[in-house]
């Protein structure tokens, strides 16, 4: 036997001792590593950690949830080209091999060897999805192998495009960005089928080193990774020679682009999330649920704009506080002013910045505006900046630009004038590649932060719908959700309870009370109580319809005397108007007891639709990550007998409606039944009477709008603490309050006709908009009849008189034969029976 052959016996003696062992060592880690990989169906039914996105009605966004930003997308709406540059960067044999590629890994070694680096890599996309969905990162042979096991048996089990599509909707491309269609907004704010090439190939370089490569932290980088890319497709023939050329050349485009609200709804937004917590823990945050709320966005946002533009008129008619801060000249000759105001947070609009230069001469300030650099404050936005004093009292008014600002001086301006304005990153997110504010023709206009609170609720009055909500000036600032949290005295916008109760029990619009002063006596006070009419005149007999429309207290307390403090109490329980902090004395006439701005709209809501229950909701549908329906806001129906349904909300046992849990109840019937709360005929004379408030009372500003269906109330309390505006016509009720979040006065001219009417105006003229005049429809029962204002009696013929609404049954007795002119006639002829028209 030769030595070839004896050596060649050997070799082959050991390459089967060597197969053998390894089929050995290979088989006893599949034998100990197999019973422990998940099976792929648990692919199939992951849930990708999507966040939760909040709409409005008419599908704008509103706010977005969760750590992770992500959009999965299907492999069909994604483009070839866009797959080949995957395929490119990370396994250019990635529909040839069944898991592992042998020549892949071999040339990964090859790389290493020869350039120190890997610049594709040895796993192949189905290792990455294994990986990614069951493995951890751990650099370890163990979980290498398991990688490699997992990798064939998902290969037997899905189809390519499949586990594709599984890999592009998991992978982290930097930035919160997981999976390419978040990518794509993130660095592009472009759709997936929207992507030039070259930048189609800067994403794809992004799975190996999301930070290394970023094209926002690392450029250059970046650029030369993305470039390699472009180079492996020519050579793979995903592209062409000209394409490759044209793509290298095009410059770096990427940019940083936060998910973007498309209604400014913070307050909707966090009761929103609220309840999505509340229903379904902290996998709200992840498990992709979309939420379509009753709120339509234009309205949402006039809200939000209405109740800002109002809380800043208010505080400019009380004068400027002055400079919110201070920067001393070695600070200011720094050169780098917005570092040095970032103590100072940018709210809403309202941007900090540092006086300059003040020229007296030139009428302007110059400014130096955070984040946007150098700008023009011409004096004519500082003409209002009468220094404050008191709420009652302001110093002179300014003349001059320094009469009102100093050099160093840190205020609040709104940039009102941008022409070229550069692109500047969001509010705390990433900067290293955002121009530099350095626009010299920007001009900005003196503003402070107002002090003063508010909130506006408007509700769709036939089912409860919120139509918008606005909770405060700035989520920001505070997440205090006064419309639903504050609790305040509601002044007179409490009467038209009290007012229908009376209606109710048989008072009507003629019934005259005399409005002259009153004075009561408790031991428990140490002075006697005289109530006041806010003008501080009495008026005499007045009907119950002038006593409302021109707000008479006097009045209202006598009516309430009549009626009865316990009965009027009742009576609010069967409104569902909750009682629990509501006075047991003559002070309820005055809404000397408290209501949150939602309790009070909600009341407002059961008089605008003709006297039925409102239960108000916020989440119209919810569906979740697979577009399924799993939530439906119930039809809601009014009933006015034999309503045979089960009891939707919770009473409350002092008489009120949770609001709270109706608006984010858990679960809903098919359909919700809204229940007679108040008789049609009294709500549809209170109607009538509170128009009247529009047409010749305290609301008589909100004529501007050019409606004659509008209705409502102002409310003002001592020492105006509390203002409020409450108005509606039979589709819609809004409620606007004002104040301090620490009841404090607002001023001794500030009524809720000044301060809440304005914001209530601003709304509605929009939410109104191409809406037909809507009325309540009038109910049999109702007549007509002609009166003397003076004394509420039917007026005799010939007398001067007003028509009056009344109930059948409360109608004034009919004239006397002695009262009537010759043959039992008017005096004009006209017969008795036209009298009651």
């Amino acid at each position: 036997m030769s030595h070839l052959l004896r050596t060649s016996r050997l070799f082959a003696w050991l390459f089967l001792t060597g197969l053998s062992v390894a089929v050995i060592v290979g088989s006893g880690f599949y034998l100990y590593l197999r019973p422990g990989l998940p099976p792929v169906e648990q692919l199939l039914e992951i849930k990708l950690q999507t966040p939760l996105r909040v709409y409005s009605k008419d599908n704008r966004l509103i706010a977005e949830f969760g750590e992770k930003r992500r959009a999965p997308i299907t492999i069909e709406q994604i483009p070839t080209i866009q797959l080949q540059a995957f395929m490119a960067a990370e396994d250019s044999r990635f529909y040839e091999h069944h898991g592992v590629d042998i020549k892949g890994l071999a040339r990964a070694a090859i790389e290493l060897v020869s350039t120190g680096s890997i610049q594709s890599g040895g796993s192949t996309i189905t290792m990455q999805v294994a990986k990614n969905y069951f493995l951890s990162r751990d650099r370890t042979f163990i979980r290498k192998f398991s990688e490699i096991l997992l990798a064939l048996q998902i290969e037997r089990e899905l189809d390519k495009n499949r586990i594709f599509e599984l890999y592009l909707n998991k992978i982290y491309l930097g930035n919160r960005a997981y999976g390419i269609a978040a990518a794509a907004r993130v660095y592009y704010n472009k759709a997936v089928n929207e992507l030039s090439l070259a930048q189609m190939a800067m994403l794809a370089g992004l799975p190996k080193a999301p930070s290394a490569y970023n094209p926002l932290a690392n450029p250059q980088r970046a650029m030369i990774r993305r470039d390699w890319i472009l180079g492996r497709m020519k050579e793979l023939s995903f592209i062409s020679a000209d394409a490759y050329e044209l793509a290298i050349q095009a410059p770096l485009t990427a940019t940083y682009n936060a998910t973007e609200a498309e209604v400014d709804a913070d307050y909707v937004a966090e009761m929103a999330r609220a309840e999505m917590v509340g229903r379904f823990g902290d996998e709200a945050y992840t498990d992709g649920y979309t939420v379509i709320l009753t709120v339509d966005g234009t309205e949402q946002q006039t809200a939000t704009d209405a109740l800002r533009s109002g809380l800043e008129a208010y505080d400019r008619r009380h004068g400027f506080r002055g400079p919110i801060g201070q920067l001393d000249a070695e600070t200011l000759g720094g050169g780098d002013l917005s570092s040095a105001m970032l103590n100072y947070p940018r709210i809403e609009s309202l941007m900090p910045a540092v006086i300059t230069a003040v020229n007296d001469d030139k009428g302007e300030a110059s400014a130096h505006v955070r984040r946007f650099g150098p700008a023009i404050m011409p004096f004519e936005s500082m003409q209002w900046a009468q220094r404050y004093k008191t709420e009652n009292l302001t110093g002179p008014k300014p003349e001059k630009p320094s009469d009102v600002v100093s050099v160093g001086d840190v205020v609040y301006v709104r940039v009102e004038e941008l022409p070229s304005a550069p692109t500047m990153p969001s509010e705390g997110e990433p900067s290293d590649n955002a121009a530099p504010g350095t626009v010299e023709s920007v001009r900005v206009s003196l503003m402070q932060v107002p002090q003063a609170e508010g909130a506006l609720i408007s509700l769709e009055t036939k089912t409860g719908a919120i139509e918008a909500l606005a909770g405060g000036y700035s989520f920001g600032q505070s997440k205090y959700n006064r419309a639903m949290q504050a609790r305040r005295q509601p002044g007179s916008t409490f009467k038209p309870f009290l007012y229908l109760a009376a209606l109710e029990s048989g008072i009507t619009p003629a019934t005259i009370y005399n409005d002259a002063p009153i004075v009561f006596d408790d031991s428990e006070l140490e002075t006697a109580w005289r109530p006041q009419n806010s003008s501080g005149q009495f008026y005499g007999p007045t009907t119950l319809r002038e006593a409302l429309y021109s707000s008479r207290n006097l009045v209202s307390i006598r009516l309430l005397r009549d009626v009865g403090v316990p009965q009027t109490l009742d009576y609010l329980k069967q409104l569902k108007v909750p009682t629990e902090n509501m006075p047991k004395d003559l002070s309820l006439s005055l809404g000397s007891g408290q209501l949150s701005p939602m309790e009070l709209a909600r009341g407002l809501a059961v008089i605008a639709n003709g006297g039925y229950d409102v239960e108000p909701f916020l989440i119209q549908s919810i569906t979740d990550a697979n577009s399924e329906t799993i939530y439906q806001a119930p039809e809601v129906i009014l009933c006015d007998t034999n309503c045979n349904t089960t009891e939707n909300a919770p009473a409350n046992p002092t008489g009120g409606t949770d609001i709270s849990r109706a608006i984010t109840a858990k679960a809903a019937p098919e359909t919700r039944v809204m229940r007679r709360l108040a008789d049609e005929r009294s709500v549809y004379i209170l109607h009538s009477m509170l128009r009247d408030v529009v047409k010749l009372g305290t609301g008589r500003r909100a004529l501007a709008l050019g409606r004659d269906d509008i209705a409502g109330k102002t409310g003002t309390t001592n020492e105006q603490r509390d203002t409020w505006f409450a108005g509606f016509n039979h589709n819609l009720a809004t409620t606007v309050w004002v104040g301090f979040d620490q009841p404090a006065p607002l001023g001794r001219r500030e009524f809720g006709a000044s301060t809440a009417l304005p914001i209530w105006m601003d709304y509605m003229k929009v939410a109104l908009d191409g809406m037909p005049p809507t009325f309540m429809p009038r109910p049999n029962g109702i007549v007509n009849i002609r009166i003397n204002a003076e004394t509420g009696e039917r007026a005799r013929p010939g007398e001067e008189g007003v028509f009056e609404i009344f109930k059948e049954e409360d109608a004034p007795a009919p004239l006397a034969a002695d009262d009537m002119g010759p043959g039992g006639t008017r005096g004009n002829g006209d017969d008795l029976s036209r009298q009651i028209f």
